[in-house]
């Protein structure tokens, strides 16, 4: 294949990512990077850093998806900064300290508790199960906390938050489109603390590809960029259209397919 067979390919994944990122307000990294993976080898890209490379070059094009998103919730009113300027502090220590204990976490059993989790979370949200009217959003120390426990978690299993963020903003009783929006926003600093840090550890790696940065290979973000950031806000249209009752199914769907295709790649 050549060059501009493999750019459509990108253009492709990033087309497909960023209406999900619109929908969902999800990065898209669950999808991006085993896709990714394929492509570079198939390519016949070093095979040293190849998942490496497939993972930094995901969390960098998440930046771009994730503006795009966050700016088509926000012109429709779906944008909560108040939670967002809570919640990021914590998001940001947690992704520090979640890369840091990477080392000492079991993946396999991991990738197990993660996915009990998002399989309660998906199956409240089919059962269509209410939170209590009275429910509100934590203070400021519990939405640190709640942050930290989300940017951990998410450092560990190397996926963008919103799998987390919406189920427990939906918790506090925000509304769906309003959870889905806060979370493609909250998504942005996680990949960006991810993007610098694969950056900054990819610098001297032996065999990388050519026009590399690091861990991030700027053919792939290019061609992930330009597709995601045009569709994103296709999907964030179509989020506000939809009626709440089937988007909370189709999240929920969608959450249980990312946790069963965790499960099965670990396996």
């Amino acid at each position: 294949m050549t060059g501009l067979e493999w750019l459509l390919g990108y253009l492709a994944i990033g087309a497909v990512v960023g209406f999900l990122a619109g929908l969902f307000g999800i990065g898209g990294g669950a999808i991006i990077v085993p896709l990714l993976a394929m492509f570079f080898s198939a390519q016949g890209l070093p095979k040293a850093n190849l998942l490496h490379v497939a993972v930094g070059t995901s969390m960098a094009s998440i930046l771009f998806t994730s503006v795009a998103s966050v700016r088509a919730h926000a012109l429709r009113g779906a944008l909560r900064w108040d939670i967002t300027r809570k919640i990021t502090p914590g998001i940001l220590a947690g992704g520090l300290l979640g890369a840091y204990l990477t080392r000492y976490f079991s993946t396999f059993g991991f990738a197990l508790f993660f996915a009990a989790f998002v399989y309660i979370a998906a199956g409240n949200m089919l059962l269509d199960r209410r939170p209590k009217a009275a429910r509100e959003l934590p203070g400021a120390a519990g939405m640190f906390a709640v942050g930290a426990v989300i940017g951990g978690l998410s450092a560990l299993a190397a996926i963008g938050g919103a799998v987390m963020t919406v189920p427990f903003l939906l918790y506090c009783n925000v509304p769906l489109v309003q959870a889905i929006g806060t979370a493609a926003m909250i998504g942005f600093p996680i990949a960006l603390g991810g993007s610098i840090g694969f950056m900054i550890t990819g610098f001297g790696a032996p065999e990388l590809p050519a026009y590399s940065v690091g861990y991030i290979y700027l053919p792939a973000l290019l061609g992930l960029t330009v597709a995601s950031m045009l569709l994103a806000p296709v999907g964030a249209a179509v989020a506000h259209r939809m009626p709440t009752t089937h988007l909370r199914r189709f999240f929920a769907l969608m959450l249980l397919a990312l946790a069963t295709r965790m499960l099965i790649a670990l396996w």
